[in-house]
C-alpha cells in the first residue's frame, strides 16, 4: 500500500473517532417521542396507597380531550433505577451516612429492578451498567468517593441516556444532592454581581436553566420520575452568615430541585437532620412500589413545543391520582 493510501486510510479512522466522539458529546438520545408515559401514585382520602387498580380505573385528559391508553402496567412491574451519588467536596463529612442509607434503598427494592449508579463530582461516573446483581450495587455505593465541584445536571444527563437503553421499562431517577450546580452557579452569579442587595432576591429564574430544562425535556420524552433527595448542606437557611447574593444562589438550586421533583411527578424529600437520610431513601423505594404506569399516543400530533397539560381521573370519586402536570411537545 502506498504511503499517500495509508494516509488516507488513517485520516478515515480518526474521522470517525471524532464524529463518534462529537455524537457521545451531543448527547442525543433517540426515543420515540410520540408516546406519552406516566408514572401514576393513587391514595384514599385518608393518604393511603391505593395498589389493586386495573386499566379500566384510569381516564387521561391531554389539555382537557380524554386519550386512549394504549397501555398499562400495575405497581407490581418492575423498575430501572439510577441511583445518583453526590461525592463532590460538600458531602466529605457523611460519607458513611450516605452508603449506609444507599443500601436501604436497595434493600427495599423488587427483585426484579434493575439499578445503576453513578457518582459524580468534579467528574461523572458510571460505577455499574443496570443490574439485579445486589452485591455488585453495594460494592458500586462502596467504592463511590471523590471531591471537588457538583457536576449535578451532567449526572442527570448520563442517567437519562443510560435510560434510553432500557427500553419500555419503567423508569426512575434518585438523585442526592444538595442542588448546588457549579456550572448552574457560576451562572446565576454572572447574573446576579452587578445588582443590588434588592434586586438580587428577584433577579433569578429558576425554571429558565437551560441545564435544568434539557434534563427535563429528557424526563418528558421518557417518562421518567424523579426523586431529589435535598442534603442539608444546600439550604439556604443553613448558611452561616450568608451574604445576600449566596442567599439567592442557594435559594435558586433548591427551587430547581423542586421543579425536576414537579415536573416528572417525583417528590423533593428534605433532608433537614442527616439521620434523616436512610428513612427517606427507604420511602422513596417504598413509593415506587405504589406507581402504576400508563401510555398514550397523544390525539393532537403537533410537535410544537407548546405547553400540554394533563389530569388523571380515577373512577373511584374517593380516590386521588399524582402524576406529572404535563410536558413540552418538542
Amino acid at each position: 500500500m502506498s504511503i499517500s493510501k495509508v494516509f488516507i486510510f488513517l485520516l478515515l479512522i480518526v474521522s470517525s473517532v471524532l464524529i463518534i466522539k462529537a455524537q457521545n458529546e451531543d448527547e442525543v438520545i433517540n426515543i420515540d417521542t410520540s408516546i406519552v408515559r406516566l408514572n401514576i401514585g393513587v391514595v384514599n382520602l385518608r393518604g393511603e396507597s391505593i395498589t389493586n387498580l386495573s386499566k379500566d380505573d384510569f381516564a387521561v385528559y391531554e389539555d382537557g380531550v380524554k386519550q386512549n391508553i394504549s397501555e398499562f402496567k400495575p405497581t407490581v412491574a418492575p423498575f430501572s433505577v439510577v441511583m445518583i451519588l453526590d461525592m463532590s467536596g460538600s458531602t466529605l463529612g457523611f460519607r458513611e451516612t450516605i452508603r449506609q442509607s444507599a443500601f436501604r434503598f436497595i434493600d427495599a427494592l423488587q427483585p426484579d429492578d434493575r439499578v445503576a449508579v453513578i457518582e459524580f463530582y468534579d467528574k461523572v461516573n458510571l460505577r455499574n451498567d443496570f443490574t439485579t446483581d445486589r452485591k455488585k450495587i453495594a460494592e458500586s455505593i462502596m467504592l463511590s468517593n471523590g471531591r471537588g465541584k457538583t457536576q449535578l445536571y451532567k449526572a442527570l444527563t448520563m442517567a437519562m441516556q443510560k435510560l434510553a437503553g432500557e427500553g419500555k421499562r419503567r423508569k426512575a431517577i434518585i438523585v442526592l444532592t444538595d442542588g448546588v450546580d457549579t456550572a448552574a452557579r457560576d451562572k446565576d452569579r454572572d447574573v446576579l454581581q452587578n445588582l443590588n442587595e434588592t434586586q438580587m432576591a428577584t433577579a433569578l429564574k429558576p425554571e429558565t436553566s437551560d441545564l435544568l430544562n434539557r434534563v427535563l425535556n429528557q424526563a418528558d420524552a421518557q417518562g421518567v420520575t424523579v426523586y431529589p433527595l435535598a442534603l442539608p448542606t444546600g439550604d439556604p437557611k443553613n448558611l452561616a452568615d450568608p451574604s445576600p447574593i449566596q442567599v439567592a444562589m442557594f435559594q435558586a438550586a433548591r427551587e430547581r430541585l423542586q421543579i425536576l421533583a414537579r415536573r416528572t411527578g417525583g417528590t423533593l424529600n428534605s433532608i433537614n437532620r442527616l439521620e434523616e437520610m436512610g428513612k427517606l431513601y427507604a420511602s422513596v423505594a417504598a413509593d415506587l412500589r405504589t406507581l402504576y404506569t400508563v401510555e398514550y399516543q397523544p390525539l393532537n400530533p403537533k410537535r410544537d413545543g407548546n405547553w400540554r397539560s394533563i389530569k388523571i381521573e380515577v373512577t373511584n370519586p374517593n380516590l386521588v391520582a399524582r402524576t406529572r402536570e404535563g410536558y413540552y411537545a418538542k
